[in-house]
């Protein structure tokens, strides 16, 4: 368990897999994630199950309220590359439709954040969001990463194509 002072990061359980499911199938939320298509129950078994094998690339986490022990969204490190010590950046809070919010979303990020800086012992952290996406655009600046650059008309939304944009925060930024 990571502990900071509104949330807590603990591993995902088998009992979290039906609230996650119902909020990364959420249309308000998933259109900002990577993977647009709906995940069945069969897809986040395989997940869970990837997420939790002994070698597994991912370190993946529930965000829970510290004080009424709910449970509020996800977050992790994904494709993790030892060699080169960097990892993909993910967090969501489902709970009440937040998405990103200045409290739980910022707490939990500092907290994964330095777990894989000082637990993990990586170099590298990064993001990749949509530009429809401006929560997280702020959120990211929020959080001391730069903007590494943009890939144009990656993701078809809404009859419109929309950039992939970059971000990242290295170990050795000030303010980490």
């Amino acid at each position: 368990m990571i502990k900071g002072k509104k949330v807590f990061l603990r591993s995902i359980e088998k009992e979290d897999l039906a609230q996650l499911r119902a909020w990364r199938n959420n249309p308000n939320l998933r259109k900002f994630f990577r993977e647009t298509d709906e995940i069945s129950k069969v897809n986040q078994e395989k997940w869970f199950e990837l997420i939790n094998a002994k070698n597994s690339i991912h370190k993946m986490f529930a965000i829970v309220n510290i004080e009424t022990n709910e449970l509020m969204g996800a977050c992790g490190l994904c494709y993790i590359d030892w060699i080169n010590r960097s990892a993909d950046f993910s967090i969501y809070l489902g709970y009440k439709d937040m998405y990103i919010d200045d409290i739980y979303a910022v707490e939990a990020a500092n907290l994964m954040k330095n777990y894989g800086f000082d637990i993990l012992n990586l170099h590298r952290l990064w993001a990749e969001i949509y530009s429809i996406d401006e929560m997280k655009k702020e959120f990211f600046a929020t959080l001391n990463f730069k903007f590494d650059g943009m890939l144009r008309e990656t993701y078809w939304f809404e009859g419109n194509w929309h950039n992939s944009l970059y971000y990242s925060l290295l170990s050795t930024d000030a303010n980490n």
